[in-house]
């Protein structure tokens, strides 16, 4: 799942990343196009031998766990194991990745929500850092605002590498993209 807020406004903005990531998979994997579902969007299709779904929540960021709530209906699921978030991150330096297998909020409101559905904080993140805030601004402004060009660029660059990182993390686990993927 890929965080970002729904709407125009927000396409191009720091805090939108994550949907970029997602699209991109869902671009490299010849998914069909999203559909509404629950609190968000959704595609499936196969990836390696498996069935894979993508999501990006349709409800504002802080609320963004709801988009995963029919999936705690579900016997099999595990979040530890069965889904990856993939989130923008201003506290890394722009074009940072970072794989984690479980971990706390770091003051993003995304994840706090997810955390909260899903009763824990076992799940693995994909953390695609946006460029440090600087001191004279604030945070929310630097997350809602539009990427400069240059930085926006930096980003569309990993997209590619983050879809070989996504597979590699469905086929051998957070550790494995951890190891070849985290800088």
């Amino acid at each position: 799942m890929g965080l970002g807020n729904p709407g125009p406004r927000y396409d191009a903005t720091r805090h939108n990343v994550g949907w970029w990531v997602v699209d991109r998979l869902a671009y490299d994997w010849d998914f069909p196009t999203f559909e509404t579902d629950g609190a968000g969007l959704t595609t499936r299709g196969p990836v390696k031998g498996r069935e894979v779904e993508l999501r990006k929540p349709t409800v504002f960021m802080n609320r963004s766990g709801l988009a995963l709530v029919d999936l705690l209906e579900r016997d099999d699921f595990v979040p530890a194991t069965d889904v990856l978030v993939v989130v923008d991150d201003a506290a890394l330096d722009l074009g940072r990745v970072r794989f984690r297998p479980s971990g706390g909020a770091g003051g993003h409101n995304g994840l706090r929500s997810v955390a909260q559905v899903l009763g824990t904080e076992a799940w693995p993140r994909l953390r695609i850092g946006v460029g440090r805030c600087p001191d004279d601004v604030d945070l929310a402004d630097w997350v809602l605002s539009p990427m400069d060009v240059d930085d926006e660029e930096t980003v569309v660059e990993l997209l590619p590498e983050m879809t070989r990182a996504v597979e590699l993390w469905l086929d051998e686990g957070t550790e494995a993209a951890m190891n070849r993927f985290n800088r």
